[in-house]
């Protein structure tokens, strides 16, 4: 470890089964996370789905220098490479974007990528940590002096479509050179526990007091129909002919997937009457969207995409007051199958009774909306950035 200190959210000694410590109960020799430039190295755009990446950095911003550095660009028409660099107003973290010739040598975007990064930090103030969210930004980073070394490995990168296939033996060298390594779930962490000495799971948080608004009364005409709804990446995550059964099923429900679509073709989309996909919304704009809905959905295919995901949206809908239908995703059945409000089922025919006992249930007072409020109790953001800022000395202070 440098400077003889390690980063940890969990009290060392503690079970990786249970749950995290709080951090009203962390250490006295936890300390905070400042004075420190970080840069974080995102295959994730920062304006494109506010998910992880956005809500851990624009709270460090409150501590430290946080810049976000995204995947390049190319350029039609650009005489020299260089970055683009903009201050998000709402949160402070300085978004730094390469911006390459179209016409370059690939072969040289490596270098490019290193002398860009090096002449911008050459006016940003030291100590530094990296922060990595993909193992493809290594080559051109590695060099920089770091006080710590983190990989938030918050998705199995290698299981999706098109992944470069050099991304494995460049996540082991980040294993190798990596201080701390997070996942974004429990199987993720099960599947890379023995590949570095000092991992945790940590999954995703939900902003419970942004999407309860979701929970507000709302008035319907009478006779309309029920409705349904999904937000987030519609990608081969994505059980199309799943959709389609359940919308040719219940001809009378409205269904609506928003979101994104990425990696597939929109021709591939399933078209019906009664199953919609409006497009992306802004993350304030998803409590007003889910108010409207009877019942969550969670139509995830089964295959090696989703394999080790820990979908941020069960939480977050249980946070909006809706009943959740899922497929069996593994981290889902993990921490949330013994909860009333989540319906669980195979495609097909009991995914379709699942819908209608969610429906059901939308619809019937009782103890489900508190039940999934006990869950998330440790779930905010706040929480999740606390665990992960936690800094526990060992011989020396950090420096």
């Amino acid at each position: 470890m440098r400077s003889g200190f390690g980063l940890f959210i969990f009290q060392k000694g503690k079970s990786m089964g249970r749950r995290p410590t709080p951090p009203s109960q962390f250490p006295a020799s936890f300390v905070a996370l400042s004075g420190f430039t970080l840069i974080c190295f995102s295959h994730l755009r920062w304006d494109f789905v506010f998910q992880r990446p956005q809500h851990l950095m624009r709270r460090f911003a409150h501590h430290s220098r946080v810049l976000y550095w995204e995947e390049p660009v190319s350029i039609t028409d650009l005489d020299e490479p260089r970055l683009h660099i903009r201050d998000c107003p709402q949160t402070g973290v300085r978004v730094i974007t390469p911006q390459l010739c179209a016409a370059g040598d690939p072969a040289l975007n490596g270098e490019i990528l290193k002398l860009l990064l090096d002449q911008h930090l050459a006016s940003e103030p030291d100590p530094y940590i990296r922060w990595y969210y993909t193992p493809m930004m290594l080559p051109f980073s590695e060099h920089v002096p770091a006080d710590c070394v983190i990989y938030d490995c918050m998705d199995e990168l290698a299981n999706f479509h098109g992944a470069p296939p050099e991304l494995l033996p460049l996540e082991q060298r980040l294993l190798s050179q990596a201080d701390v390594v997070f996942t974004g779930g429990y199987s993720l962490y099960e599947a890379k526990k023995d590949r570095h000495r000092d991992i945790h799971p940590v999954p995703s948080s939900v902003d419970v007091a942004h999407f309860s608004a979701a929970r507000q009364p709302r008035t319907r005409a009478t006779g309309h129909p029920p409705r349904f709804g999904f937000y987030g990446v519609i990608d081969e995550r994505m059980d199309l002919e799943l959709l389609a059964a359940l919308a040719d099923a219940r001809p009378d429900w409205h269904i609506e997937v928003i979101g994104p679509i990425v990696k597939i073709n929109p021709d591939d989309l399933p078209r019906r009457a009664n199953l919609h996909f409006p497009g992306g919304l802004t993350y304030e704009e998803l409590p007003a969207c889910v108010c409207a809905w009877d019942v969550a959905l969670m139509p995830f295919a089964i295959n090696e995409a989703t394999r080790f995901i820990s979908p941020t949206k069960t939480p977050e809908y249980l946070a909006a007051g809706k009943p959740v239908v899922s497929t069996p995703i593994t981290d889902v059945v993990r921490h949330y199958g013994d909860i009333e409000a989540v319906f669980v089922a195979d495609r097909g025919e009991a995914f379709i009774a699942a819908c209608e006992q969610a429906l059901t249930l939308s619809h019937t007072p009782g103890s489900w909306l508190q039940e999934g409020d006990l869950t998330e109790t440790d779930k905010t953001p706040e929480c999740r950035f606390l665990w992960l800022r936690g800094l526990a000395t060992t011989e020396t202070d950090i420096r």
